[in-house]
């Protein structure tokens, strides 16, 4: 590298109160300062790693300092959680972020842990991708007055904060009422998200490239309270109703919250910021589903049928 070559630069984003992470994180900062590419780190995970610098190759950053600025990517080590804090400290630039699970499901990751050495490869030969996903842009309103933006790359939230209070709710979509619910609350998801809170409340799975917006009720007791998909244009609407005795509470991506006096409106609609994911192989996303959730298929003849058909081969 000449002097006049901007130097490459990675962030590093680990969740180090694991043992397991710290060593991975430990052995990604050598490799890639081993390379000549620039490490950057947040001060506390700095902190926590304990690592020297090395010929100027490891540096710093503070979260308000926008610290994916600069770099062509963030290595994140961890689990999905760990990939939304780093959606969430590099929104403003987005970078790409590339996932290694050291979690459960890891569904946002693209490598797992036997991988690390080939994802140093790929990201020092440049040997990657990187896929725009839909985000939501969230508001929260009382007294026609906005008391509360973010953004979310999984879903939005709006729950009952007591659990022995019901959340009564009028829901809209598109600046019209469609129905009134007393629930537990009501998830409003990306297509990426789908595999996430939606998942788990009865949502449909939406493949990614899909653009769409979801919402779905959570243990509502109406006669209509159905997942619901809609486009990417509308803009989805949960108002608290000011008579309900229970108040509620708006999370996004599980880490961002406030909470919601009787009479809040949250609007939701897609975020004017895409949220970037490296990609290393182009694998389908039906692929995932089944190795992230262990889905059985054993039996499936697909390719099999499909060697027979190239080969001429017409008997059953």
């Amino acid at each position: 590298m000449t002097n006049d070559t901007p130097r490459r630069r990675v962030l590093v984003v680990a969740h180090t109160g694991r043992d397991e992470v710290r060593e991975v994180a430990r052995q990604c900062v050598q490799s890639l300062t081993g390379h000549g590419i620039a490490v950057r780190l947040l001060p506390d995970e700095a902190a926590d790693l304990g690592l020297e610098d090395a010929d100027g190759l490891v540096e710093t950053t503070p979260v308000g300092d926008l610290p994916g600025e600069g770099c062509e990517l963030v290595l994140v080590i961890g689990g999905d959680g760990s990939i939304l804090r780093a959606a969430e400290v590099t929104h403003e630039t987005c970078t790409p972020l590339l996932g290694v699970n050291l979690g459960h499901v890891g569904f946002l990751a693209e490598a797992e842990q036997d991988d690390v050495e080939s994802t140093i490869s790929a990201i020092v030969a440049r040997d990657y991708t990187a896929e725009d996903r839909l985000t939501l842009d969230v508001r929260v309103m009382v007294d026609n007055e906005t008391v509360f933006s973010t953004f979310a790359l999984n879903e939005a939230s709006v729950e009952k904060a007591a659990r022995e209070r019901m959340l009564e709710v009028v829901v809209e979509v598109d600046n019209r009422p469609l129905s009134r619910w007393g629930c537990d609350g009501v998830v409003c998801a990306t297509p990426t998200g789908s595999t996430a809170y939606n998942f788990s409340a009865g949502g449909p799975v939406v493949w990614p490239e899909v653009e769409a917006l979801l919402m779905v009720p959570i243990s509502a007791h109406a006669l209509f309270a159905r997942p619901l998909v809609v486009a990417p244009t509308s803009v989805l609407a949960v108002e608290v109703l000011s008579r309900t005795e229970g108040s509620g509470v708006l999370w996004c991506d599980g880490r961002r919250t406030v909470d919601l006096p009787p009479g809040a409106r949250i609007e939701v609609r897609r975020g004017q910021r895409p949220v970037r994911l490296v990609r290393l192989q182009q694998a389908p996303f039906t692929d995932r589903l089944v190795a992230k959730f262990g889905l059985p298929v054993e039996g499936w003849r697909g390719a099999a049928e499909r060697r027979r058909r190239e080969n001429g081969d017409s008997d059953a």
